[in-house]
């Protein structure tokens, strides 16, 4: 049997005779327990032998050993195969399930020191049955002896006690290496000497893959064995017990203490943790990764060319050809003269020649006639003959005489050539048709006409009958977009000059008006009374209402003042004390010396009015340096920007009215700024200079998108309610839609006005907007726009409002919708403020 070790046979053991090895081995027969652990040296002859000694025995038949002769086994060849000991091992493992260890020993020897074990050169088995020598042999040692063991991957290794003296003698054969040979005959003692020999361990160096699952449920939820006390069943059918588990802090305690809990995996079927080697960490990685598995494959070897592209230059074998290829085959002959047979007798033809007559295709006719009388479409399709040109004057039979030709113009023509004649004919005067003579030139034309038709190659050119109606973009009646100002309702009239700016009050009650004569007059709304005057002595370029409902005060533009100013007559004590401390607060702050933020190089003061002043209400008049054209408010009514002549930078003011402070936003700007607005949602700025809106965030301090109109001067500009749109009027009557999500470029340009647009306004309440130009009308236009996205705005004209008359060639200069009602109040040059219901 092989052995780990380097162990040798003695001479004495190799010439031992094999009829005695059972002497050594003991005459009785061996008990070999299932488990290995309880061998024991003591046995009974309990062993059934059944087919393993009949298969032993036609083995040794086979080799010559069954014989009862003696046999020299000294003259076997070098090569002579050796028995495998697996072979045999395989060939008894249903006789013996265990092996039994030599005398007291109990190592066990590992299965690969006995495969693969063969006999050696020199290895010679005496048949002669010495008994002196057995005797001899047996006082010297038992054959099997052990003196020492060797431990080895696990196992025990037997060694042979003669290893270092006698090692010389084998020539470098292991102790171990005993096959059926060395037993000659006596196949009992083969069979005794291999009980001894250990089990193979199906654990040791084996596949994982192959081996049982603990737990064979199969695909079956591990939840439905939740209420039971086992997670399944074995292979034998016996039950799974569930393993104990602690809680939660148990399990935390342990992955604390366990340094490899990272690179465990739970196997919910047999409800254990798995501890994943390098190999399979590495597998994981490089799924993760996107890659192959095995770290071990190629995906770029060098290609394989199976069938090869080169030409062989010699022929698969060097044999001659037979002799039979040279002769014709027997089997073709017949066929052949099987055909020749059948032609002969006439019973294969030669199909008769169809005698086809060409075909001619009317190229305009509408249909062909078959030969049964019926019609069909012809396959070609029909191409319509081009028309003859009319007959004129000059081919009539009496045409008017400047259209006969003069004896000159006659010479002329007979003169020309042919091709270069701009009439074929020349006009002729008769006095009635009787006496109109044959045509002389009627074949020749016709023949030429079919010439024409036959040569001239055409195409049928496919028309488009389209409707016009069609063209224009369906959009919905007028009068199912209603509600929206269609009529004249009332007339403001007072004013002496042309009314620059309107503003109505949140509450819809109250209308304020500047004008060129100097004045700012408050309307009450519905009836048209004139309220108040309060006389400014300047002219009034911009008048606004603060958007707050919880304060009554308004700011106007007159020359190069700002004034606010608070109506005590329209509002209650409540809030006649909350406008007035919102107005008033500035004073103390600056008082207290609270101007650490504000710019002192801005040209600007904060100035209480005179007493004459603050009897008719006016509360602050801030001076600036230049005229002031327009006043806005920002939505929440503390903060107010006001735009002025100046040119640069300072022409664009910011003013915080509780704190009197006022702040210039931008160091340089690009071009003259002609209106500003306050975005009405979020904190962005809309600068609009002569060819560009520019769009500012004040929080961030960056622009965020700068609007190209593509107009030539910018006159006004609006934002929506819902602050996802812009439109622009121009002074080049032109009036563009911008959505800020789509584009920087126009969704829709509308160009209606035959004027300058002065002024653009959305309603906050409507889906309505309006423009008011120079030629004296208002455009009211349907404006929705959608919640969805993906659908774009619907723009619909819908109503032409004239009333305002045309003075110096200005028209309406300023419109405003009511904040409640679907109602439009515009002012013109003419001095006039009307209201549009």
């Amino acid at each position: 049997m092989a052995v780990k070790g380097k162990g040798k046979r003695t001479a004495a053991a190799r010439d031992q005779p094999a009829e005695k090895t059972e002497k050594l081995l003991g005459t009785g027969s061996i008990d070999v327990p299932s488990d290995p652990e309880e061998l024991s040296d003591n046995g009974s002859d309990n062993t059934e032998e059944g087919d393993f000694d009949t298969m032993l025995q036609e083995m040794a038949d086979d080799q010559g050993f069954g014989s009862d002769e003696p046999e020299d086994y000294a003259g076997q060849s070098d090569d002579e195969e050796s028995i495998h000991s697996s072979d045999i091992d395989g060939a008894s493992s249903s006789d013996d399930d265990g092996a039994s260890v030599d005398g007291d020993s109990e190592e066990s020897i590992h299965s690969s020191d006995i495969d693969g074990a063969s006999s050696s050169d020199d290895d010679e088995a005496s048949a002669d049955g010495d008994s002196e020598e057995a005797d001899s042999d047996d006082e010297s040692g038992p054959l099997l002896e052990r003196t020492a063991s060797r431990t080895t991957d696990g196992h025990d290794t037997a060694v042979d006690s003669n290893d270092e003296q006698g090692g010389e003698a084998f020539d470098g054969q292991d102790l171990e290496k005993l096959t059926i040979r060395d037993f000659g005959r006596d196949l009992e003692s083969w069979k005794t000497y291999r009980k001894t020999l250990p089990q193979i361990d199906p654990g040791y160096a084996s596949d994982s893959s192959t081996e049982e699952p603990a737990n064979t449920i199969g695909n079956v939820p591990i939840e439905w064995y939740a209420d039971y006390p086992h997670i399944g069943y074995d292979i034998d059918g016996k039950r799974v017990m569930r393993p104990a588990t602690g809680d939660e802090l148990d399990k935390f305690l342990a992955n604390m203490d366990d340094p490899d809990v990272f690179r465990t995996a739970r196997d919910e079927t047999n409800q254990q943790d798995i501890k994943l080697s390098e190999e399979e960490i590495d597998i994981i990685r490089r799924i993760q990764g996107g890659s192959i598995p095995d770290a071990d494959y190629n995906p770029y070897e060098d290609t394989v060319e199976w069938f090869t592209s080169k030409t062989m230059q010699m022929p698969l074998n060097a044999a001659p050809p037979s002799k039979a290829s040279f002769t014709p085959s027997k089997w073709e002959h017949k066929r052949v003269m099987k055909i020749v047979r059948a032609i002969r007798q006439g019973r294969i033809t030669r199909p008769a020649a169809k005698d086809s007559e060409p075909q001619y295709y009317d190229l305009w006719a509408n249909a062909k006639q078959d030969e049964d009388g019926s019609t069909s479409r012809s396959r070609h399709q029909r191409l319509a003959a081009p028309r003859l040109p009319l007959p004129t004057h000059a081919e009539s039979y009496h045409p008017p005489k400047e259209y006969l030709p003069t004896e000159d113009e006659r010479r002329e023509w007979l003169e020309a050539d042919p091709d270069t004649r701009k009439s074929n004919f020349l006009p002729q005067d008769f006095e009635s048709l009787r006496t109109v003579p044959g045509y002389d030139r009627f074949i020749q034309e016709r023949f030429q006409r079919c010439l024409d038709l036959y040569l001239a190659p055409r195409m049928a050119k496919k028309t488009t009958n389209l409707d016009p109606e069609e063209l224009v973009p369906k959009l919905p009646d007028p009068r199912d977009l209603r509600p929206f100002p269609s009529a004249e309702a009332l007339i403001y009239a007072g004013h002496t000059g042309r009314v620059r700016s309107i503003s109505v009050d949140p509450t819809g009650l109250w209308l304020l008006s500047g004008s060129d004569d100097g004045t700012v007059r408050l309307w009450e709304l519905v009836t048209g009374r004139c309220a108040r005057i309060w006389n400014l002595k300047e002219t009034v370029h911009k008048v606004a209402w603060c958007p707050s409902l919880d304060v009554c005060v308004f700011a106007a533009a007159v020359g190069s003042r700002m004034v606010v100013v608070i109506p005590s007559e329209l509002c209650d004590s409540q809030k006649l004390l909350v406008s007035e401390e919102l107005v008033r607060a500035g004073f103390g702050a600056a008082a207290g010396g609270d101007d650490e933020d504000e710019d002192d190089t801005l040209p600007i003061s904060w100035d209480m009015p005179t007493s004459a002043e603050q009897a008719t209400g006016i509360q602050i008049a801030v001076s600036m340096r230049a005229a002031v054209k327009s006043v806005v408010w920002h939505r929440r009514g503390d903060y107010l920007a006001t735009l002025t002549a100046e040119e640069g930078g300072g022409s664009v003011l910011v003013h915080q009215l509780s704190k009197h402070k006022s702040q210039r936003p931008f160091r340089k700007l690009k071009g003259a700024v002609q209106g500003v607005r306050f975005h009405p949602t979020k904190p962005w700025f809309l600068v609009a200079t002569q060819r560009y809106v520019r769009i500012y965030n004040l929080v961030q301090q960056q622009l965020v998108k700068t609007l190209q109109p593509g107009v030539k001067w910018i006159s006004s500009v609006d934002v929506h309610p819902q602050g996802d749109n812009v439109i622009v009027g121009s002074y080049d009557k032109k009036l563009s839609w911008f959505d800020l999500d789509l584009s920087v470029k126009p969704y829709r340009s509308i160009r209606y006005h035959k004027q300058a647009i002065r002024q653009v306004q959305f309603s906050r309440k409507f889906p309505l907007f309006a423009t008011a130009s120079d030629d004296g009308s208002i455009q009211v236009y349907h404006g929705m726009v959608y919640q969805d996205l993906n659908q774009n705005p619907l723009i619909v004209p819908l109503k032409i409002l004239r009333g305002h008359e045309i003075r110096n060639s200005l028209g309406v200069l300023d419109c405003l919708f009511h904040p409640i009602q679907p109602w439009l109040l515009s002012s013109g040059a003419d001095g006039t403020i009307r209201l549009w219901t």
